[in-house]
């Protein structure tokens, strides 16, 4: 793989932008090469001369002596012979570099005078915004520095309440009873100064229960240097630093708690819980202005939940350093190479010179993230991993999830035996002429619904994995904008594993459905030929990995982590406005506006099934009043949730836009109110009504989705009519997927107006359009968070905020 797409590939998708501009750069040197060949051409080799020009060089051994680059001092006279000189200027309070290109004056030096004046722009970018979010972490690390104290302090608060003064004391008198005995049992034996130099460890482990802003004091990061250096010197050394501190201890008995500083627990009285509205009852009680419960209450359970709230910040922490790190590395390694690329084509030795200054640079020498790095290394294991190593770097480092072939394997074989199945469907009906019967009136105002339900939750899903397919290879970060627990989100072949999973259960209960309906010997079991598709529902509860059973299974399996958050997406979407609003919870409502057949097929389940109706192959339901009213119920559902989740962000970030998008569900359920009611009555009066909201939502709903969910139609963007960022390199695409999103739109029309463009059934049209509406929010979805994600990329989000436990005063002084 060439470097250019290397750098793309590893670069953090957000900071896209801040990276240094390497096919720019070889632009320019590809015009410095096209230059010198026109005016220099390279001379034509004698025929005869078939092999490499390299081959012919001088053999220089299969060992290499090692080379030592020694910079050339201003009075050397080959000074002159430098191509290039880089300067270091102070620039609006700024430090910049600049590099000034010897040889102007040569044939072609306006082109290499462009490239280091534009390699010096690339650099001086990266360097700044390497610099700013260094100084921003440093900051984020103070802070996570006074939540550790603040921690520590809480477990001494919780685990003894009593304090530490009386365990200081008694350490001391037994330190002081115990030196007599300590030092002879030393003279008997060698192993009692290693017994005492564990104590002393444990109390330096007692220690270092300290914030990471006092260790990272010099003083402090010497003693430990000192530590290390003394734990890897030679026993003999060990032994003769364990004599001389044993005289030591001889000389003064209190010199086993010499070391030991306890925790300063008057940084309790500077914090308070912080208790954002995030449940339901915290919600309430912010709506009721009733004040929150923020004084300190030192219970194992809160010390828990402390105590995982900061283990989460530590762990995005950790990651940021990471990324921080690797963009230290990928920007300093495109230097090198494209000043590698300048050298080759130019024949010159520049880039010595230059790499000297980007190893001297901030962005070269700096070395604040990585002691960060070893510090959160060190802090996490230590207080959050039980000094277990192992565990510890297992969380802050989690292992990339390895493509397992089985998935491949039966994603292929479920889906061949989906299209098999439908085939042999479609040549079963064909060839026994089932549509001409006098039973598929019955057949299809019963049984159709229930199996179009598995159909449309099947679409949906194969939908979301095209979704995922298409994110990837376009690097449109979902798993980051989502929330998706690190490494473990689902792939596009899991999930089309699950959709073609379902798909083939529902269609070998199709199959022996009517098997059993035209064989005579089974002619009189018409209940259970009924039961049929309910039994597929119990099937998908108990063996289908995402379903009801599965989905609620507690154990680490099935991919435990995406059922759980699929689950709190869900609760989110049903207890709205009560949660805070993420985008996974209103992208997850937006999908349930698209299953609105789905849900009444669901409540026709309930009906058929629990009214006892499939006994009698008779569909009794709509005519039910109960059930004409949950029709109306079911169908707003989705909506309703949608409009109180704009209502919530309305009044928490006060931002009149969502105002307006609650507007605009609120259109939608008076329209699918008026619809509904309309397909019940079939005045002509409902019509009319039920028209002019409908058309009014729609226009609305489109306009919407196109300007402000997908972000184009933008007059003045260099790609006209579109937004200027585009991840999709053709254009026809964003047109084409306007103009579905027009027509799909607009397919409620048929329902309202019962056009019979074929000769199809009554709910298969029912089934067609609710599929059209499937296919439509499958594209939404993916050009919504190809949005979403450049709307990250142009603010540098890369990071989700994570909630801190303790709120200090000057925290809230700054805020006031």
């Amino acid at each position: 793989m060439k470097f250019g797409k290397e750098l793309t590939a590893q670069a953090v998708p957000e900071w896209q932008e801040a990276y240094m501009d390497y096919n720019f750069l070889k632009t320019l040197l590809k015009e410095i090469r096209r230059f010198r060949l026109r005016t220099n051409p390279p001379a034509t080799p004698p025929d005869g001369l078939k092999r490499n020009p390299t081959l012919y060089r001088a053999f220089s051994g299969l060992t290499r002596r090692n080379t030592t680059y020694t910079p050339m001092s201003p009075s050397s006279p080959d000074l002159e012979l430098q191509p290039i000189m880089v300067n270091s200027v102070d620039l609006a309070g700024s430090q910049s570099y600049q590099t000034t290109f010897l040889m102007p004056s040569i044939q072609g030096g306006e082109y290499e005078l462009v490239f280091f004046r534009r390699l010096d722009d690339e650099f001086n970018r990266v360097e700044k915004f390497y610099r700013s979010k260094v100084d921003k972490v440093l900051k984020e690390a103070a802070m996570l520095s006074e939540q550790m104290d603040a921690l520590i302090a809480f477990r001494i608060k919780v685990e003894n309440p009593s304090g530490w003064s009386d365990r200081v004391a008694d350490m001391t008198r037994l330190a002081s009873d115990g030196s007599a005995s300590t030092a002879a049992l030393a003279a008997a034996s060698p192993s009692g100064a290693r017994a005492r130099r564990g104590a002393l460890h444990l109390l330096n482990v007692i220690e270092e229960g300290q914030s990471l802003h006092e260790r990272s004091d010099e003083s402090n990061h010497e003693e430990v240097e000192k530590k290390s250096d003394n734990t890897d010197q030679k026993e003999e050394e060990e032994e003769e630093e364990e004599v001389e501190e044993e005289e030591e201890e001889e000389e003064n008995p209190k010199i086993m708690v010499r070391n030991f500083r306890p925790a300063p627990l008057e940084i309790l009285n500077r914090v308070t819980i912080n208790n954002a509205p995030a449940t339901p009852r915290s919600t309430i009680k912010n709506l009721l202005k009733i004040p929150q419960q923020t004084e300190l209450r030192f219970t194992r359970e809160n010390l828990k939940k402390v105590e995982q709230q900061l283990k989460g910040a530590f762990v995005e922490f950790y990651q940021k350093l990471r990324l921080l790190k690797s963009y230290s590395f990928l920007n300093t390694l495109a230097f090198s190479k494209i000043m590698k690329k300048y050298d080759k084509i130019t024949t010159r030795d520049a880039s010595k010179i230059y790499m000297k200054m980007v190893d001297d640079s901030y962005l070269g020498s700096s070395d604040e993230v990585t002691k960060l790095v070893e510090r959160v290394e060190s802090t996490f294991i230590k207080h959050f991993s039980n000094s277990n190593r192992t565990k510890g770097m297992r969380v802050l480092r989690p292992k990339a999830k390895k493509e397992r072939h089985i998935i491949t394997f039966y994603m292929g074989f479920f889906s061949g035996c989906t299209v098999a199945l439908i085939i042999a469907l479609v040549l079963i009906v064909k060839a026994r002429k089932l549509m001409n019967k006098p039973g598929r009136v019955t057949y299809m105002h019963t049984m159709f619904p229930l199996y179009s339900f598995f159909g449309l939750i099947v679409l949906h899903v194969l939908m979301y994995a095209a979704n995922i397919y298409f994110w990837r290879r376009y690097r449109v970060n979902y798993s980051f904008i989502f929330g998706f627990k690190r490494e473990t989100e689902l792939g596009y072949r899991q999930v089309l594993l699950l959709g073609f999973g379902i798909a083939v259960l529902a269609l070998c209960s199709v199959h022996l459905n009517l098997d059993m309906e035209m064989d005579p010997i089974t002619k009189d079991y018409e209940a259970f030929t009924e039961l049929l598709p309910l039994n597929v529902l119990i099937v998908r509860l108990f063996h289908s990995e995402f379903l009801l059973v599965i989905l609620l299974w507690p154990l680490n399996m099935f991919y435990r982590s995406s059922r759980f958050f699929l689950l709190t997406c869900i609760f989110h979407c049903i207890a709205a406005p009560l949660y805070k609003v993420t985008l996974p919870d209103f992208f997850l409502a937006d999908q349930l506006t698209s299953q609105v057949q789905s849900l009444r097929s669901l409540e026709f389940y309930i009906c058929y099934y629990g009214w006892g109706d499939y006994k009698h192959r008779q569909n009794n339901c709509k005519e039910s009043p109960v059930f004409i009213i949950f029709s109306f119920i079911v169908a707003v559902i989705p909506y309703w949730s949608r409009l109180l989740q704009c209502l919530r962000r309305l009044f928490e970030e006060k931002d009149p836009m969502q105002g307006y998008n609650g507007l605009k569900y609120f259109l939608t359920i008076v329209a699918v109110c008026l619809r509904t009611a309309y397909s019940i009555n079939k005045g002509d009066g409902w019509g009319a009504i039920a028209w002019t909201f409908s058309v009014i939502a729609a226009i609305i709903s489109t306009y919407w989705d196109v300007v402000y969910d997908w972000g184009l139609l933008q007059r003045h963007s260099k790609n006209k009519w579109l937004r200027d960022k585009l991840l999709v390199p053709h254009k026809s695409v964003y047109f084409g997927a306007m103009v579905l999103n027009v027509l799909l739109r607009f397919a409620w029309l048929e329902t309202v107006f019962h056009l019979r463009v074929t000769s199809l059934h009554r709910e298969t049209m029912i089934a067609l359009m609710a599929s059209l509406e499937i296919i439509r929010r499958g594209v939404w979805n993916f050009f919504r968070l190809e949005n979403e994600h450049l709307n990250n990329v142009g603010k540098y989000r890369a990071f989700k905020s994570v909630p801190l436990p303790f709120n200090t005063m000057e925290d809230d002084d700054h805020e006031d």
